[in-house]
């Protein structure tokens, strides 16, 4: 049973990550005519990561055939979007950033876990 549900984690997975870099291109597009340059610089930050991860995400999802993996990259996706949603979000909306430090430890312990998980294949 686990490998049809892995399957289709796999999936959702690879497809959220081809988003997160579609989305990356068009924050990333925008970041070039935002006001301010720290601005710009922030929301290229939060498109740098956005799509660097996606980009993780939709390659190594077919490859999370166990468990283990795939919480890692569940853990990298909510990583992500706490970190470039919360850089985003304070930059376009005046929301708090302060989510961002927590999506960023998410990413490191996820790449970790990533790493343990690979190593034990």
């Amino acid at each position: 049973m686990e490998g049809r549900a892995g399957a289709g984690a796999g999936r959702g997975l690879a497809a959220a990550g081809a988003v997160m870099a579609a989305l990356s291109v068009a924050l990333a597009a925008y970041a070039s005519h935002a006001g301010a340059p720290e601005a710009r610089e922030a929301l290229r930050s939060a498109a740098l990561f956005l799509f660097g991860h996606g980009i993780a995400l939709a390659a190594l999802a077919p490859r999370a055939a166990r468990r283990p993996g795939r919480w890692a990259l569940l853990g990298l996706l909510l990583g992500t979007v706490l970190f470039s949603g919360s850089v985003a979000g304070a930059r376009l909306l005046g929301w708090s950033s302060a989510a961002a430090p927590l999506g960023g430890i998410l990413m490191i312990v996820s790449w970790l876990a990533w790493a343990v998980d690979a190593a034990r294949r």
